[in-house]
């Protein structure tokens, strides 16, 4: 019997990225975060429609620019999850956390509802991020890739020297929904510039859904079971021809019996009941 979960989530980064991550300060780098909320608008038109469920990291940056659209997300049902922020690196742990509670405090100012689950800006977890939020009682953590189709629980104290072989740190109660770079649309779809090089993006949908339903084949016929997780931001999928794509890409998967759309803090907590964490035993 198949039992796949998928998890539809939006990185609503905006003008944040263009600011934080890649540091322009252009009116025209501004402008492509602020088409996110032209993206937003379609998608949320688009789950109400197919009535599916889904969860939205949003930088706290975001919420302070579009409230109505924080408004709305939480209002139609979706997950509301931390994004940081800025979608920054900040310098140390000291600033990490000021950060992280400055966008705890706008998100649940603005959405009405604290976050459980954190996503890390860019996928770049800090040492000190995990601990962050495990003191602030995170149910999960959505920004490593140590499987694909499979949660499990974060350690805390991993380390890798170099005269020596690899330390495993110890097991936590956070739960770890992993990322994946070849299921986000962001690097395959944006054109931009960084201190290493050009990202070239503009990719063709067809070869993205390609990529994206033979990740979801794979899990559905080879392993029957699992959770297929797409990350996706409203300033790339929301162009016309890509939402053409995931609605054809949606189409399929809602064809296979025993595929249940679902937030990531419903995957969570499923897994922490099915798997009690061992903490403390």
């Amino acid at each position: 019997m198949k039992e796949v979960s998928v998890c539809l989530t939006f990185d609503f980064d905006a003008m944040s990225v263009w600011i934080g991550t890649f540091h322009a300060r252009s009116p025209s780098a501004l402008s492509r975060g602020e088409f996110g909320a032209v993206g937003a608008l379609r998608l949320l038109t688009l789950l109400r429609e197919r009535r599916l469920p889904s969860t939205w990291f949003v930088p706290g940056h975001t919420a302070e620019a579009f409230p109505h659209l924080v408004e709305a997300i939480v209002a139609e049902g979706h997950e509301l999850a931390h994004h940081g922020y800025f979608h920054d690196r900040p310098r140390d742990a000291d600033a990490e956390a000021a950060d992280f509670d400055r966008a705890s405090a706008v998100l649940t100012r603005i959405g009405g509802v604290a976050p459980v689950g954190y996503r890390s800006p860019a996928a770049g977890l800090m040492p000190s991020t995990l601990q962050c939020l495990l003191d602030r009682g995170f149910l999960y953590d959505s920004s490593m890739m140590g499987n694909d189709f499979s949660p499990y629980y974060c350690r805390i104290g991993d380390a890798a020297p170099k005269d020596g072989p690899y330390v495993w740190g110890r097991e936590t109660s956070l739960v770890e929904l992993p990322f994946t770079w070849g299921l986000d649309d962001f690097p395959i779809f944006e054109y931009f510039q960084t201190r290493g090089g050009l990202n070239p993006g503009l990719a063709a949908p067809s070869q993205v859904y390609e990529i994206w339903a033979g990740d979801f084949d794979y899990l559905y016929d080879r392993l029957g079971r699992g959770v297929y997780i797409l990350t996706m931001h409203p300033q790339a999928i929301g162009r016309g021809h890509r939402l053409l794509m995931l609605e054809r890409l949606l189409d399929h998967l809602s064809s296979r019996e025993g595929v249940t759309f679902k937030t990531m803090r419903t995957v969570a907590l499923e897994f922490r009941e099915a798997h009690p964490p061992t903490i403390g035993k």
